[in-house]
């Protein structure tokens, strides 16, 4: 029931200018699916929320896959639709069954499940993209229907201070798997 998001909510993506100015220009096109195996939230399109300064930071300097040539950031009108959140008590029960699931499965196969790494922040989750896209597929098998987006709180970086909770670079992340959920791009004003 509380599954939907009420309204709607900007997010940003990192991206090279000339794909910003092609989204701007034609509403036909979309940015593509990252479907790699250390996705954190799974396969999707992937958005900061409300937080083009942080898109452009990682397309200036915190994209491991490919180099960006001409920095930029595109900003979405998004509706979460049906989403998996894991800033709630439901969202978080639901991963922690996959992951139980997830964790017999390895177990009755004899081999170890994948590891998150990459430093502190663990940067290569393997074992989130693996959970997440369990909890995908164990929701089609039950006849349940599919998410249209997940959306995940963040804690990265150091300490904004000594002794704080606060991270320098916390953040909300959303992945977007259904393609409907983007209402349209734009262009930032700022960043």
């Amino acid at each position: 029931m509380y599954q939907t998001q009420p309204s709607f909510i900007l997010g940003f993506h990192g991206t090279e200018q000339e794909t910003v100015t092609a989204l701007v220009a034609d509403p036909s096109k979309h940015l593509k699916p990252s479907a790699g195996k250390y996705e954190w939230l799974g396969h999707g399109i992937y958005f900061w929320e409300n937080d083009p300064q942080r898109a452009y930071e990682w397309a200036s300097t915190g994209n491991a896959k490919s180099k960006i040539k001409t920095p930029d950031a595109v900003g979405a009108v998004l509706d979460l639709k049906l989403c998996l959140d894991l800033t709630t008590r439901s969202g978080l029960e639901e991963v922690a069954e996959a992951y139980a699931i997830l964790t017999e499965s390895y177990n009755e196969l004899g081999i170890p499940l994948p590891a998150n790494k990459g430093g502190p922040d663990k940067l290569r989750r393997e074992l989130d993209c693996q959970v997440i896209t369990a909890v995908h597929t164990y929701r089609e098998g039950k006849g349940l229907p599919p998410y249209d987006s997940v959306r995940a709180p963040f804690r990265e970086d150091v300490e904004l201070y000594p002794g704080a909770g606060f991270h320098r670079r916390t953040h909300i992340q959303i992945a977007i798997r259904n393609l409907d959920c983007i209402k349209g791009y734009f262009r930032p004003i700022a960043r």
